[in-house]
């Protein structure tokens, strides 16, 4: 018989955090941090940290409505991007537990960034806004949960950049937190993917309406974005992904090209994972702000779980809850190795962990696209921790390959309509 499940209480708010000190210096004269809660207030509280350019609206639950910010969430990753796993029902299950997740500091969707007015000068921080880290994210977070009400939380979950979000709570935070999941992530990312964020956001850059990041009021540099986002689409697929999904097909230029042809490429064609780059390139510009994705990917690339200590174990020696790790092997971003570096690393404190590896084609995106890979050891884990993992009887308590198994709703094949990506 399936259970019947109620609509949970949905909560969409703004709240002023005041003064807030970023850790590379500067501040802000008040921080407001746009947030979503799901459930009842009185369950265990999970916190879930979004990629880096995703919202606050981690479900679609409740009615969706316009918030009070410089660009609204709609569609792809920043508008019920984890829909598949937060719900009634589901492996973060709002029947069982109240689920807060909030737009990081830096970011465009109604928590304080360079698109936000600046209370004391009345126009756009832009270039003026002070550095972001990780860390920044963490302690904003800390603060909410306190306005909130929340001393202690069930666990943190977190995929791409906001699984190095949720690490982070283990390290800054080790008494207010049971349980952690980082997902697709690892303690710092590798020279290789540091290459990448620094042509991307050269790329911002280099636009000629980029005007040293003080571009409000005229013409956004958007083609600069449009090819960041572009290249990070490439990083978070995997090559047996885009061969399957693409090819070297021929596509049909139309509507969504987003840059001018060259003289030779009427001589060629225009291929098919051309224009899917082209069309997701042409949504994300009209909803996310270049000088935030500067911030937020410096914040990425910075992040270095060791910072501050000798170790990547010691900084995480005071967390003495327990961590599931999950792993996706076509994930060339955060590889599999880094998974086990970040498993090493809980395990060495003295940490009950669990690395959990799916088997996956989809690279870096499977964490979004494949909640049926996703759901089972994520449920078993917020339900008992090691124990309820390890019960299952596809899992083991040691790194443990698992094929993937998508969800009925996703179309393999469709790759314009999954949400994609994490950056």
């Amino acid at each position: 018989m399936t259970r019947a499940h109620d609509a949970p209480r949905v909560d969409r708010e703004t709240v002023s955090l005041g003064r807030f000190t970023f850790d590379r210096g500067g501040s802000v004269s008040d921080l407001r941090v746009a947030y979503e809660t799901y459930g009842d207030p009185a369950d265990p509280v999970v916190l879930v940290c979004h990629a880096l350019t995703g919202s606050q609206r981690v479900a679609s639950l409740g009615e969706p409505e316009p918030i009070d910010a410089p660009f609204q969430p709609a569609g792809g990753q920043s508008d019920g991007w984890w829909t598949d796993v937060v719900g009634p029902g589901k492996a973060i299950d709002t029947d069982r537990y109240r689920v807060v997740c909030a737009n990081v500091p830096g970011s465009c969707y109604g928590t304080t960034g360079p698109a936000s007015v600046d209370p004391e000068t009345g126009e756009p921080y832009g270039s003026d806004f002070p550095p972001v880290t990780v860390g920044d994210w963490t302690r904003a977070q800390r603060a909410l949960l306190t306005e909130l009400g929340v001393d202690r939380l069930h666990a943190v979950v977190g995929g791409s950049v906001g699984g190095m979000n949720a690490v982070d709570w283990a390290r800054q935070y080790p008494d207010d937190v049971e349980r952690v999941v980082p997902i697709a992530a690892g303690p710092r990312l590798d020279a290789q993917l540091l290459a990448v964020g620094a042509i991307r956001r050269r790329a911002i850059r280099s636009d000629p309406n980029w005007n040293g990041g003080d571009y409000y009021g005229g013409d956004r540099p958007t083609e600069g974005l449009a090819l960041a986002r572009q290249l990070g689409h490439v990083a978070y697929l995997s090559k047996d992904s885009m061969a399957e999904r693409f090819g070297r097909d021929a596509g049909s230029r139309g509507r969504f090209d987003p840059f001018p042809p060259d003289p030779a490429a009427a001589a060629f064609p225009y291929r098919s994972v051309e224009s899917y780059l082209d069309y997701q390139a042409s949504g994300f510009v009209e909803r996310f702000d270049p000088n935030s994705y500067l911030q937020l990917t410096r914040a990425m690339d910075h992040y270095d779980l060791a910072e501050g200590h000798e170790s990547d174990a010691e900084a995480l020696a005071e967390f003495d809850g327990e961590v599931l790790v999950m792993s996706f092997t076509g994930d060339w971003h955060f590889t599999v190795d880094g998974g086990r570096k970040l498993t090493e690393a809980f395990r060495s404190a003295g940490t009950a962990t669990v690395h959990h590896v799916v088997e996956s084609e989809y690279g870096h995106d499977a964490f979004l696209v494949e909640p049926g890979a996703v759901g089972p050891p994520l449920s078993g884990f917020l339900d008992q921790g090691v124990r309820g993992y390890a019960s299952r009887r596809d899992s083991d308590p040691d790194d443990r390959r698992r094929r993937s198994r998508r969800s009925p709703d996703r179309d393999r094949c469709a790759p314009v309509h999954a949400s994609l990506l994490s950056g």
